[in-house]
């Protein structure tokens, strides 16, 4: 898609539709389209449409101007709108128009520029919200949006803006279309190809087999894999950037989780293909940060695996030696997300890294706390804490901290081992964290439960259903804004 910036007016702008957002309340604003276009626009604000958020009206653009349509697009009350409003009703005029089978479309940013609001945020949206997924299908979707044209004054900070926009964009789709693919398809062998092709000059990509687990000691990791005819797959990227320390990015990358012997229920298992969405992001952030050249260093860790009740698989009860050397007594095999990560985290330390920040689907109890709206973050680490909350409200990849109170130590106390990998349905969200943070110890380290926000079950304005690739954007600012 091409993405083009032109210094002309909206009614010199020839194209499919042109996007005109609006305040709710303010019919007047666009004079310059003439008295008739105000006339109209008048008569629609007194009956379909008043400016109210992600609100539409898509009409037929008045006679002497270039634009065959106008699509007009609430931003809600003016004093509240924000980057998010812009971000939302770009996703929402986008996806609204490639449905109509618009294929050339601009956008005016005359009242974006005069609300000093971000004009990228609207592209932003758009691109997040044009995203389908068609592999599986017989008839492709045939409509595609082939242009945006932003109306505006180019400058370099606005190229810059949109390179950025667009590269991370890129990637987000790249972790939405590993998650959507199917588990057959996406088996651990699969999530390393993804890895493999990532490789060039700055960025290395090593899969270590079983039997590399097995001499590195990962006893945790490979007892969740013990039931599955697929060989594991431990992933570790790295992208060199800079000297200096790097950051140590995990993602949980179960393949399928069944829940093991722990079996799940029936209803709903189809979507734990899913249950590799921090995996996914991982890889999201790296390709973005090695496609822009960022000066940084990174390592990525996908500790791969699916999660199945064979006839070897891990039963309740079973003890599990980490790679730090503490002891698992596993409780329940469907709390396996933990003890890949636990691994991860151990080998993650071996890089001395600045910091770690596991990104995993582990909990139901993370939906039951906070619904689909808000990703749970807990973590040893102020400062990497506070970073990580200033880039999910950039991003509106929102995150809600949980404590981790030193009380929860004893909810994951074992008879027989050093730790015990369930505490039980009370506190299942933190204390899961805590048994992460047994690993962690001192190292700077935060966790992101994404199990709620990882999958989406109904079209939001820039996030269609199925997976949404969350916190590819908010690492990636993260990364950008580091201080």
């Amino acid at each position: 898609m091409k993405i083009l910036v032109k210094n002309i007016s909206g009614t010199n702008c020839a194209c499919d539709a042109l996007i005109l957002p609006f305040v709710e309340g303010d019919s007047e604003f666009y004079k310059e389209f003439g008295t008739a276009f105000q006339k109209q626009i008048r008569k629609a604000f007194s009956k379909e449409f008043h400016g109210k958020r992600n609100e539409l009206l898509l009409m037929p653009a008045p006679e002497g101007i270039k634009p065959e349509r106008i699509l007009l697009v609430g931003l809600g009350k003016k004093k509240e709108v924000s980057a998010e409003n812009i971000r939302q009703a770009g996703g929402k005029a986008a996806a609204h128009l490639c449905g109509q089978g618009m294929k050339k479309i601009a956008v005016s940013t005359t009242l974006i520029s005069s609300l000093k609001l971000p004009l990228v945020n609207l592209v932003e949206g758009a691109l997040l919200g044009l995203y389908t997924f068609n592999r599986y299908r017989k008839e492709k979707n045939s409509k595609k949006v082939e242009s945006i044209t932003i109306l505006s004054k180019s400058s370099k900070r606005l190229a810059d803006e949109l390179k950025w926009t667009r590269t991370v964009i890129s990637s987000v789709y790249f972790a939405r279309d590993l998650i959507n693919t199917p588990s057959n398809d996406m088996t651990p062998s699969d999530l390393a190809n993804a890895a493999v092709s990532l490789r060039q000059k700055n960025l290395s990509v090593k899969v270590m087999e079983k039997k590399d687990a097995e001499k590195l000691g990962m006893g945790a990791y490979l007892s969740v894999a013990k039931g599955s005819k697929e060989p594991p797959k431990f992933i570790v990227l790295e992208y060199k950037g800079s000297k200096g320390k790097p950051l140590a990015l995990i993602g949980k990358s179960i393949t399928f989780d069944s829940g093991g012997i722990s079996l799940k229920p029936s209803d709903g298992m189809e979507k734990m293909k899913y249950d590799m969405a921090g995996g996914a992001a991982v890889l999201g952030v790296i390709k973005a940060a090695s496609a822009l050249k960022l000066p940084v260093n990174l390592i990525g860790i996908l500790p791969a695996t699916e999660n199945l009740p064979g006839g070897s698989a891990t039963k309740p009860g079973d003890i599990a030696r980490s790679i730090t050397g503490k002891t698992v007594e596993i409780i329940n095999t469907d709390a396996e997300g933990r003890l890949v990560v636990a691994d991860a985290i151990g080998y993650a330390k071996r890089f001395k890294p600045k910091a770690i920040i596991d990104i995993a689907t582990l909990t139901g109890a993370c939906s039951v706390a906070l619904g689909n709206e808000a990703i749970a973050m807990m973590g040893n680490d102020r400062k990497l804490l506070d970073k990580i909350k200033k880039s999910a409200d950039n991003t509106y990849e929102r995150v809600w901290e949980m404590p981790l109170l030193d009380e929860y130590k004893e909810y994951i106390k074992s008879d027989v081992a050093d730790v015990k990998n369930t505490g039980g349905k009370s506190g299942s969200l933190v204390t899961a964290a805590y048994f992460l943070y047994e690993f962690a110890e001192k190292t700077p380290w935060v966790h992101l439960d994404i199990a709620g926000t990882a999958w989406v079950e109904k079209d939001k304005p820039y996030i269609p259903k199925g997976a949404s690739g969350i916190c590819v954007r908010l690492i990636m600012d993260l990364i950008k804004n580091w201080k």
